[in-house]
């Protein structure tokens, strides 16, 4: 089912919480929304949800208005980040309770539980009560219970946000597997960038009210819009530079007294000399002993796969270092050593505040 908001706006008194927000979720799609405390990610899920009307803008289900349509007549669900389940209930009963409000004859109610018990492999936990359970499978019978119902969306509020680290990767994976076979459309709010980089379709950044940037994750991440987005997802550097000159297809731009010559977009012109900030990831500043720029390790963290360097550049304050990651294997540098380094000039965006002016090519 295709899921559309068109300019939705939601205010609060005089706090508007989401600013003309459109969105389309394609059917059997996962679109993720991402953004700081506040932002108004949660309000766009309570607005699809029916929990909150709108104050302008609509909710189109599979091209049905349902804006003005109660929550318990919509074809949604949500799992939230407290469960709410039902103690004194087995994981059976918990699961079962919506159908059973929905009048549901007995040897169905057992045939689809029984289904969704299997797809989520805790059949072996049906007669247990729910103190019963460790975190996980609780998060399991959760989503057992929505998805027992059939529901044509299904609304995923922080669902992972209790679990520990190791137990959030397992179950997100398994929440990805299990919409995919089931095709059902989700729309997926989480504050980890990380969570939402691995399990959607679909990148939604919101700032402020605002969607800043949609895109699949793989857009969103190497070519954020702005320095909001590079910032927001993933780690990235950020430095002032200055706008020299562009053409159709290059531009030109002084950062920390070198002159670099990026590919355009072509959709930003300026005038003169203008202030920009240049942008680029940790993962694309490379080591090498004829670089462009000295610099002084400051700090080394080990991070598994990778291992994260603060650099000092020479001529600049330690306050903002450059962030270099490497494989491990890769180097084996450590604090007060001098190296020198280049950045990958494909994929240093040179922005505005508002606006990118060079793409990732």
């Amino acid at each position: 089912m295709e899921l559309v908001l068109k300019n939705i706006i939601k205010k609060y008194n005089q706090t508007v919480a989401v600013n003309d927000v459109s969105i389309t979720v394609p059917s059997g799609k996962i679109i993720a929304l991402v953004g700081p405390s506040g932002c108004g990610k949660t309000t766009i899920l309570r607005v699809i949800a029916g929990l909150v009307s709108p104050d302008e803008g609509q909710v189109i289900l599979n091209g049905r208005d349902i804006t003005q349509l109660p929550a318990n007549q919509r074809p949604t669900v949500t799992v939230f980040q407290e469960y709410a389940l039902f103690p004194h209930l087995s994981v059976f009963d918990n699961i079962a309770y919506g159908l059973k409000t929905r009048h549901i004859k007995k040897g169905e109610i057992k045939e689809r539980v029984t289904r969704v018990l299997n797809m989520l492999k805790i059949s072996e936990l049906k007669d247990r009560r729910i103190h019963e359970l460790s975190g996980g499978q609780q998060q399991r019978v959760a989503v057992a219970r929505s998805l027992v119902i059939n529901p044509q969306v299904i609304l995923f509020d922080e669902p992972l946000s209790s679990l520990d680290a190791k137990l959030r990767v397992e179950m997100r994976e398994e929440i990805k597997k299990i919409q995919r076979e089931t095709e059902i459309t989700a729309v997926y709010v989480t504050h980890d960038q990380e969570e939402a980089l691995a399990i959607a379709d679909q990148l939604a950044v919101m700032k402020e009210g605002k969607i800043e940037q949609v895109g699949t994750p793989e857009e969103v991440y190497e070519n954020p819009r702005n320095s909001f987005v590079g910032q927001f997802i993933g780690w990235g550097n950020l430095f002032p530079g200055e706008f020299i000159s562009n053409s159709s297809d290059k531009i030109r731009v002084n950062m920390w007294g070198k002159e670099l010559v990026l590919h355009s977009n072509g959709n930003r012109k300026y005038t003169g000399k203008a202030p920009v900030e240049i942008f680029f990831r940790p993962e694309n500043v490379i080591p090498q002993e004829d670089g462009t720029w000295e610099a002084e390790i400051l700090q080394k963290f080990f991070c598994g796969p990778t291992t994260r360097y603060r650099l000092k550049v020479s001529g600049l304050s330690e306050s903002n270092p450059v962030i270099m990651d490497l494989f491990v294997g890769e180097t084996g540098y450590q604090p007060g050593e001098k190296i020198r380094f280049n950045i990958r000039s494909a994929s240093i965006l040179a922005a505005s505040k508002e606006k990118v002016s060079q793409e990732n090519k």
